[in-house]
């Protein structure tokens, strides 16, 4: 009997649905030309660090909730006297998901999430690099659930950055409108 290999739902979707949908719209000779998703980095800066190296310390932990992986610290790489910064010191936190787990965190991010976001009227459509990257920011941890609002010190904001293998800015749109990301109607059609 084969063994069965695990696969993610927004990895089946993308196989599924996106895959002909893609190929239909910009006309792609071969599947393996239609852009996927590279990786998702998630970063969290952690600017009172410089007062109290816990803090980064308990923002590692809530990133390790939020991704399901070991984030990497990341240390100040210039001395800087106004911010009270040293050379090496912990200013925050970065955590790089691929392949089933970038998956599932889209996933969570996408359905679960961002509905929880307060007066959200979708995700700027304008945000990105200009090589198919997108990038966002968060202003708190609890629409993830699974931090605990109580449990929480200081609210923080993260940055999420999906990198795909898309040439063109609409290229990528497109991936990402069809993976259910909430961009909204009239800036598509403006587009």
């Amino acid at each position: 009997m084969a063994e069965q290999t695990y696969k993610a739902r927004m990895q089946k979707i993308y196989e599924d649905k996106i895959v002909p949908a893609m190929t239909e719209k910009f006309g792609y000779k071969n599947p393996m030309q239609v852009p996927k998703l590279d990786k998702i980095v998630l970063n969290m800066g952690v600017g009172e660090a410089t007062q109290d190296k816990k803090k980064v310390d308990i923002a590692v932990a809530e990133m390790e909730l939020i991704a399901g992986q070991k984030p990497v610290v990341a240390k100040a790489k210039k001395s800087v006297a106004q911010f009270k910064l040293r050379e090496g010191m912990p200013i925050g936190c970065k955590v790089t998901l691929r392949k089933e787990r970038m998956y599932e965190f889209l996933d969570r991010f996408i359905t679960i999430a961002l509905p929880r976001v307060r007066d959200f009227r979708g995700l700027n459509p304008k945000s990105f690099d200009g090589r198919g990257n997108y990038a966002c920011g968060i202003k708190e941890q609890l629409i993830f659930p699974e931090i605990s609002y109580d449990k929480i010190e200081k609210i923080r904001g993260m940055d999420v950055i999906v990198t795909t293998t898309a040439n063109t800015d609409d290229e990528a749109r497109e991936l990402l409108r069809l993976f259910g990301f909430p961009f909204p109607q009239d800036a598509a059609a403006a587009n």
